[in-house]
């Protein structure tokens, strides 16, 4: 057989092998350890989604505190902080969550890599949708692709900080190419 130094000399490990190293309880706990905060939050955005939290239940709730504070804000007036604190809702639900899927992501891994911030940014974004959905089943709430892309957007967001925040620490950002040599006197 030729020569073939590309090669890796040792057989890949059988599973029992495999099984010896890595317990299967440890693996469970480590998945859930990563990823109950991603879970839950998801559940808090599935109620957020219901019909407790639509803009006619919410509204009397921020009006009341915004008319205490300002007394002579009138609802007409009110209309469109209403909307924008819903609109900034969506967006921050969904930087949260991407932050958050990206912990689950990485795992017990550190640092940055593309691959973890593009499964957090699709799950997120494909979550965003299926809320938009379960909000069309819901009577006062109606389906908007509008919010769904701000959902997506605020997701993008958490990533590009997420990108920003490892870059900045110096902590581990993928980067192409090959590695400096170190320097020799």
């Amino acid at each position: 057989m030729p020569e073939q130094p590309w090669r890796n000399p040792q057989p890949a490990p059988q599973l029992d092998e495999v099984r010896r190293r890595v317990p299967v309880q440890a693996y469970v706990a480590g998945i859930f350890r990563t990823w109950w905060p991603s879970l839950l939050w998801a559940v808090l955005i599935f109620l957020l989604s219901t019909d407790e939290f639509s803009a006619e239940h919410t509204g009397g709730f921020f009006y009341s505190i915004f008319h205490w504070l300002i007394p002579t804000l009138t609802t007409a007036q009110f209309e469109p902080i209403h909307y924008f604190i819903r609109k900034t809702a969506h967006f921050t639900e969904y930087f949260v969550f991407c932050v958050l899927l990206f912990r689950g992501a990485r795992g017990s891994r550190t640092g940055w890599r593309w691959t973890w911030a593009l499964a957090a940014l699709s799950m997120a974004a494909g979550y965003s949708a299926l809320d938009e959905i379960h909000q069309a089943f819901v009577a006062s709430r109606t389906a908007s692709a509008r919010d769904s892309l701000l959902d997506s957007e605020g997701a993008f967001v958490a990533s590009v900080v997420l990108f920003l925040w490892y870059r900045w620490r110096g902590s581990g950002v993928a980067r192409s190419g090959t590695a400096e040599a170190p320097a020799s006197d």
